[in-house]
């Protein structure tokens, strides 16, 4: 029986998924410049012909994984830049970030492959459009720290040198988990927030 329209397009829609997947994997371990699309492909378990078939070349299929990180990082942007009290806005970001790097779903892959976007500019426009994204995380985050310090919920202090200090620590925490792995034991949640909050909250 000839499969359906809809069983059609679920199946492209899984492929795809595997493929940006293990593109991930394979720019992160070897950098834009050194993957290829035949290392993408026995990564993902298929044939190079069926990673043509969705993506003409290495460089389209990197565009996609940034665009996606521009679109991720504009989403969480609104979230916190959204109603709701600071402080709990900032627990819910910190914990899907810890959530999502405890797991093995390639996030602290991603992370490297966003840091290749900014150094390589490529496609070109690259590089502004992920400043862009991230610039847009960075003030709505600044912002809600300065509205969490005047509802008393942050300690006090510069909030654009307290948002430097926090996402220094996340990246140090995905560049660790890296690194380490599974062997990695990543801090609990309040003591991430500690120098926000000055204490546990």
């Amino acid at each position: 029986m000839p499969r359906t329209d809809e069983q059609n397009v679920a199946i492209r829609a899984a492929t795809r998924d595997m493929i940006r997947t293990a593109a991930v994997r394979e720019f992160a371990a070897r950098g834009f410049s050194a993957a290829n699309i035949r290392g993408i492909a026995a990564e993902a378990g298929l044939s190079t012909g069926s990673i043509y078939r969705h993506y003409a070349t290495k460089e389209d299929l990197f565009d996609e994984l940034l665009t996606q990180a521009a679109a991720g990082l504009g989403a969480a942007a609104e979230r916190l830049a959204g109603p709701g009290r600071p402080l709990d806005l900032v627990r819910a970001f910190a914990a899907t970030y810890l959530v999502d790097l405890q797991g093995d779903r390639g996030e602290a892959e991603f992370f490297m492959v966003i840091n290749q976007g900014f150094t390589s500019d490529t496609p070109p426009g690259t590089t502004a459009r992920l400043a862009a994204a991230h610039t847009s995380l960075w003030r709505a985050f600044a912002d809600l720290v300065r509205r969490g310090q005047e509802e008393g919920q942050f300690a006090g202090g510069d909030a654009e040198r307290l948002t430097v200090a926090f996402f220094a620590m996340l990246s140090g925490l995905t560049t660790l988990r890296l690194a380490l792995g599974g062997d990695l034991p990543l801090p609990e949640l309040d003591l991430v927030l500690r120098h926000l909050t000055g204490g546990d909250r």
